[in-house]
């Protein structure tokens, strides 16, 4: 039985000046779930987190954490939220150690060093602890933010585009280190427009576009419901026409009748098991074949194909 930790109903953001950011959001995340928010630039992501954050004041709707209407229950809810912001926001002369001290005390935590050890280790930030924040690489600031925001331990994380700007080894040790604070029971919430990281990390995954969620559904389950198989089949000879016994495949002809294009099935399994029967429906029909090239979509094909169709609808 999932157990929500934050729910959002009907959450509506318009700046002045008219900007609508937020359109009438609804959103369930679970308890222990790692939940990836994907969207363009400018699509509400920030607003969304700054909402729940209580950095943004909503237009309209509700937002429920652990039970408590953030309205009217900020104060208690907030110190279980951790926020760890795309922008450096701490001063720069600080040393590592105070600047994370000081966001321990923030939330009325009593002093724990022993726990701010642990996280700087976890970090690989200990030796770094005397330093001045300002000598950092961007790498080594962007974790100064995760411990800040996990000082005082909170059951509920959100990442803002936590890995923007940061090289791929140092993504990749980033990706680690989410994977185990979900194993110490911390929710997160994590907003990214690199596609490879929700599909490395997330259990869910919402599409936001235009301050409205398109679709939420479990990683695996968007995958195999929305991705197909595309094979690229060169022929021997020129066909020109699909011939009779190919009838039941999803295929065209292209490239002036030499090549054949499948696009088909729903998921991995589905379409590499009908492009293996089209080879053997060719092959009985004494059609040659030169080489066959099989892709399955990934996470990225069916977010650049949802946002097309929003696009186009538009």
């Amino acid at each position: 039985m999932h157990e929500p930790i934050l729910e959002i109903r009907d959450l509506r953001k318009t700046y002045r000046g008219g900007v609508t950011a937020l359109g009438g959001v609804d959103l369930t995340v679970n308890r222990g779930e790692i939940f990836a928010l994907l969207g363009p630039n400018g699509a509400g992501k920030t607003t969304l987190i700054g909402a729940v954050c209580g950095l943004v004041r909503p237009t309209g709707g509700t937002i429920t954490a652990f039970g408590h209407d953030l309205a009217r229950d900020w104060r208690s809810a907030r110190a279980r939220i951790g926020l760890v912001p795309q922008e450096l926001a701490t001063d720069m002369f600080e040393t590592v150690w105070r600047a994370v001290s000081y966001s321990q005390g923030l939330f009325g935590k009593p002093s724990n060093p022993a726990a701010l050890e642990a996280i700087l280790k976890s970090l690989s930030l200990w030796d770094k602890k005397d330093v001045q924040i300002r000598a950092l690489s961007g790498g080594m600031k962007r974790r100064v933010l995760i411990a800040k925001a996990l000082a005082h331990e909170p059951e509920l994380l959100f990442l803002d585009e936590p890995t923007a700007g940061v090289d791929v080894e140092l993504r990749k040790g980033m990706w680690e280190q989410i994977a185990a604070l979900k194993e110490r029971g911390v929710t997160i919430i994590l907003t990214t427009h690199y596609i490879e990281e929700a599909e490395e990390m997330a259990d869910r995954v919402g599409i936001i576009q235009g301050g409205r969620i398109l679709m939420v559904d479990e990683k695996r389950a968007m995958m195999e419901r929305l991705g197909t198989t595309e094979a690229v089949i060169d022929l021997a000879a020129p066909l020109a026409e699909v011939p009779p016994a190919l009838a039941g495949f999803p295929v065209e002809l292209a490239e002036g009748g030499t090549r054949l294009i499948y696009r088909g099935g729903n998921g991995e399994g589905k379409g590499r098991a009908e492009v293996a029967q089209l080879a053997q429906a060719l092959t009985r029909a004494g059609i040659g074949f030169t080489s066959l090239d099989i892709h399955d979509s990934s996470l990225e094909d069916i977010f650049v194909g949802l946002l097309g169709h929003t696009a186009e609808a538009a």
